[in-house]
């Protein structure tokens, strides 16, 4: 693979067709999408030379943040440049010329089945566990079988020839991923999103010194800059109960007065500090924030 092919490329976890294809193809339209097994081999894509970019899932509005995310992206070697948040409509799929009347069962990842209960009750569909979304509707794609559809995003039925019975059909209708995009280099340069949006986001992760209330007085300092702190985590690392490491999003830019007081603060209450990467904020942001208010 060349340089010029590399620089085109994003990977991506899971089967063509995923919701993470999706948020390849809303967001780097423009580039090739790179399917990988698993988050490592996305990562490793990257690191590798394979990819320039890769596109993870961090979190959803209805299950909460992705499983083993948070401990891969500290030691990725990879930055964040950006940010996206892909809504997931679901779709009933299966092979071209079934009647909605026909399907009995119904294919997916165990999560979209969840999603999904209200209107298979209503159809009178059995929901059975698949690999996940895209490899569901692969998979009824090669079966043929009438009887037998997939839950799954749009675009896998695009990409399997599969017809789409029901759009839409999720019990939430605001139900939404959001997606990092990483890059082997930071980027701090830019100070507006591609509407002018002027908020920038950055990501970083911490643990504590072993001191009475440190995290109490490490956050004080956003509180007392100003600093709007978007959100904040905690795991285990290395499955040790005493250790104990903390991810954060925060609006604004290391290079901003009151943001650099606030990590400077940070700094002395913790052992380590990393930060992940500065990027804009994308605009759902602030819509959502408008509706809010």
């Amino acid at each position: 693979m060349t340089d010029a092919t590399q620089s085109k490329v994003i990977a991506f976890q899971g089967e063509p067709g995923a919701y993470s294809h999706q948020a390849c193809r809303s967001y780097r339209p423009d580039m090739e999408a790179l399917p990988c097994r698993t988050f490592e081999d996305v990562i490793e894509a990257v690191r590798g030379g394979r990819a320039e970019l890769a596109m993870l899932p961090v979190e959803n509005s209805t299950y909460g943040r992705v499983a083993d995310i948070h401990h891969l992206l500290p030691e990725s070697g990879l930055h964040i440049i950006d940010e996206g948040f892909v809504r997931v409509r679901i779709s009933l799929l299966a092979v071209p010329g079934t009647q909605l009347a026909e399907v009995r069962e119904a294919m997916s990842h165990p999560v979209l089945l969840g999603q999904c209960r209200g209107f298979l009750r209503r159809h009178e569909i059995r929901g059975i566990v698949g690999a996940d979304t895209a490899g569901s509707a692969l998979e009824i794609s090669r079966r043929g079988n009438k009887s037998l559809a997939a839950l799954a995003a749009p675009l896998a039925g695009e990409i399997y020839g599969l017809e789409e019975l029901a759009a839409d059909i999720e019990d939430r209708q605001n139900n939404t991923t959001r997606f990092l995009i990483m890059s082997r280099q930071p980027d701090f340069s830019r100070r507006s999103n591609r509407e002018g949006d002027g908020t920038m986001m950055t990501s970083f992760v911490f643990r504590v010194r072993n001191i009475p209330a440190a995290l109490y007085k490490a956050m004080g300092g956003f509180a007392t800059n100003g600093v709007n702190m978007t959100k904040l985590e905690s795991y285990m690392v290395d499955g040790v109960f005493t250790a104990t490491q903390f991810y954060a999003d925060i609006e604004g830019h290391p290079e901003d007065a009151n943001v650099a007081r606030a990590l400077e603060e940070l700094d002395y209450f913790t052992s380590s500090l990393n930060v992940l990467g500065v990027y804009p904020a994308d605009p759902l942001r602030a819509r959502q924030l408008a509706q809010a208010g």
